[in-house]
């Protein structure tokens, strides 16, 4: 204890303690994850101003990545964590005097600040289950739980079924913590909705749960899950003020109105229960973000050997006008190509020639515009691949008001496709651009995956044309980058194989997540509101059948690489989908068309506490499944505890399942003296 007083006093503002047993907990000051509104402000305030920022990314990564490393080296270096070497604490000491002296950051190089992870401890005979694809059986689902989570998992889900309950659960909860007081409110929910759906309060309380799922064969997906609790109108205030440029929102002749903002939809939650909304305040809050985002990293790397996962959003790291903008951009970009050669599509899908553009601008003749466009254009043997360098995205200090544009094909004068940008606004992109490169580098250097959620249709142009550059620079040796691709949209398929076939011709390893979708019901209204073609398919059938028909496409292509020799890992799917059906459809292809689970390159994934009982079953039978585990002080958690609670509301009949699992094994261990089961798993993770 006195040496741990001894690191408190050098300015870290951590205090923290290991128990023999190797439980363990964090208090936090001001560097707390999860740091409090008032020391947030107080951030703003001294260190920012607001908007205009640039930022060194060198301190953070030394300043803020060294503690937690050293932290978890000690954590699972050791199999009594309650006793530290000699060596983990000289590697403490000088963690902290890094944190504490900025002046002398410089001294610690590289190899020194990013610690490889500890090796896992292996069991010798890692046990494997066979699996019950019909996910019915109780036992293999909650093996890994005790009788008290049962029985706790069992009053949400009862209390899920309440449709009145669920209705005004936030009501609730905020009159429960103003009658109880914050101690009581905090222990009820621990006791209900926070304990069943959240993993703990910080990145060091969540290492049991993350140590017991592995143990049972599942590894985590890891997401900071506070969220600012705004009334309507303040999301609508700052959404309508971040998406119009201070140019003013410029709408040409063909403007698509689904690249603009409108103030009827300006608050994002609107019909949607299951996805996280982050709205813009000032470029500072992005900064934090960022951070993190890298805490997270750190975390799930410290944890998890290697196969972890971190999940990030796109417009928490930038101004969402900027996203608008360059969506547009890119459909304008897909509609200059249609006019060119006709047909529908974008650019890749035509497999034109730079021949075939000289052809049609041939009527400019030796026209000093045209050639420097064509010289700027991407192809290669089998046409062209991009109009414009979208590698300066991520690489270069292009600004986006000079890099699109194109001949106009009567007069060769260039024509933007994009308005124009103030340079205020150029740099926020850029400062958008970089925090993502912080964010995937350090990924990279983690050996931890990034999964960048899908959003709204008018974000996403923007969001899967940054990852897909993202994946060029970042997954040359294998995926570390994934985009996510939502199956109700009519155009999942044609999107995700083009992006595949992006991938195979400049030869980057494709990392895709699909998943149903989380705003189905917002898009509808939102594209009859304002006179745009629906995005959706129309019906839940047709979903189910998009995201059949998407998984086999990548499935083929995945087996072509296995026939060929080639590596069968340049092609890795996340199905994450709480629907039974679709995981038996995946498993059976993986079956049919010889996929197994060593080849790694097919994975699960659902919500830690939502549908057990396929997650577990599919760890314990030697499949690689996942858990998207949120976490996050209890008070500001509220927000994504709501969402669990309408989510579940939404599914009733898997709950139903669910529920009548639970029960049949809860009855199973009062009958059997198993009251007080303790779960301990011999289990190996693929």
């Amino acid at each position: 204890m006195a040496f741990l007083r001894s690191i408190c006093a050098q300015r870290t503002n951590l205090v923290y303690s290991f128990s023999v047993s190797g439980s363990s907990s964090l208090g936090a000051g001001k560097r707390q994850f999860g740091s409090s509104k008032a020391a947030a402000a107080a951030a703003v305030s001294n260190n920012w101003s607001n908007d205009e920022l640039k930022y060194s990314s060198s301190g953070l990564s030394q300043r803020q990545r060294v503690f937690p490393q050293t932290l978890f080296a000690s954590i699972y270096g050791h199999q009594q964590r309650g006793l530290h070497t000699n060596a983990t604490k000289s590697q403490t000491v000088a963690a902290t005097q890094t944190i504490g002296d900025e002046q002398k950051s410089s001294v610690y190089s590289k190899s020194q600040l990013r610690r490889t992870p500890p090796t896992p401890n292996v069991p010798e005979n890692p046990q494997r289950d066979p699996l019950d694809v019909s996910f019915n059986d109780p036992v293999a689902a909650f093996k890994s739980k005790t009788t008290w989570e049962l029985v706790r998992a069992y009053l949400v889900y009862m209390i899920c079924s309440s449709e009145k309950l669920v209705e005004h659960n936030m009501k609730l909860m905020k009159v429960a913590n103003t009658i109880l007081g914050e101690k009581l409110f905090t222990a009820l929910m621990k006791a209900t909705f926070y304990g069943h759906f959240v993993a703990g309060e910080d990145q060091i309380k969540i290492i049991p749960t993350l140590e017991r799922l592995r143990s049972f064969g599942v590894k985590p997906i890891l997401d900071y899950s506070v969220e600012e609790d705004l009334s309507q109108e303040e999301a609508e205030k700052r959404e309508v003020e971040s998406s119009v440029s201070s140019a003013g929102d410029v709408k040409e002749d063909d403007a698509m109105p689904q690249y603009h903002v409108d103030k009827s939809f300006a608050d994002r939650r609107y019909k949607v229960n299951s996805a996280r909304t982050y709205f813009y305040l000032n470029e500072a809050t992005c900064e934090r973000n960022m951070e993190t985002f890298i805490k997270c990293l750190e975390a799930v790397s410290g944890a998890t050997f290697g196969t972890g996962i971190t999940a990030i959003k796109l417009t928490a790291l930038g101004r969402p006008q900027l996203l608008l903008q360059l969506s547009e951009v890119i459909m304008r970009t897909r509609k200059y190509m249609e006019d060119m050669v006709g047909g529908q599509g974008n650019v890749l899908t035509h497999h034109k020639t730079i021949k075939d553009l000289e052809k049609y601008y041939a009527s400019l003749g030796d026209n000093k515009n045209v050639q420097d466009f064509l010289k700027n254009v991407t192809s290669d043997k089998e046409g062209i691949l991009h109009l414009f360098p979208w590698s300066g995205i991520v690489d270069e200090d292009s600004q986006l008001s000079d890099t699109f544009r194109v001949p106009d094909p009567k007069t060769g004068q260039m024509r933007r496709l994009i308005s124009q940008i103030p340079p205020k606004e150029e740099e926020m992109f850029r400062n958008m651009i970089r925090r993502l490169n912080t964010i995937v580098k350090t990924a990279a250097e983690l050996d931890v995956r990034i999964m960048i959620d899908a959003e709204q249709t008018y974000f996403q142009p923007a969001i899967s044309r940054i990852t897909l550059e993202m994946m060029r620079k970042y997954n040359k040796d294998k995926a570390i980058v994934f985009n996510t691709y939502q199956c109700y949209l009519r155009e999942a398929f044609r999107e995700v194989n083009t992006d595949l076939e992006q991938a195979k011709r400049q030869d980057f390893y494709f990392g895709a997540k699909l998943v149903r979708g989380a705003y189905m019901e917002q898009e509808r209204a939102r594209a009859q509101a304002l006179g745009y073609p629906d995005p959706v398919n129309p019906s839940y059938e047709a979903t189910t059948e998009m995201y059949h028909k998407t998984l086999t496409e990548c499935l083929r292509r995945i087996k072509i690489l296995k026939d060929n020799g080639e590596d069968a890992k340049k092609i890795g799917i996340m199905v994450a989908s709480h629907n039974e059906d679709t995981v038996r459809y995946a498993i059976e292809k993986m079956k049919e068309i010889g996929i197994s689970p060593e080849d790694k390159v097919i994975c699960f994934g659902q919500l830690l506490g939502m549908c057990d009982y396929i997650t577990f079953p599919l760890g314990q039978a030697g499949y690689s499944a996942y858990k998207y585990i949120p976490y996050g002080p209890v008070q500001e958690v509220l927000p994504y505890l709501s969402r669990r609670a309408q989510e579940n509301k939404g599914v009733l009949k898997k709950i139903q399942k669910e529920k009548r699992l639970l029960l049949a094994e809860i009855r199973r261990r009062l009958m059997r003296g198993q009251l007080f089961y303790k779960p301990k798993g011999n289990y190996v993770p693929i």
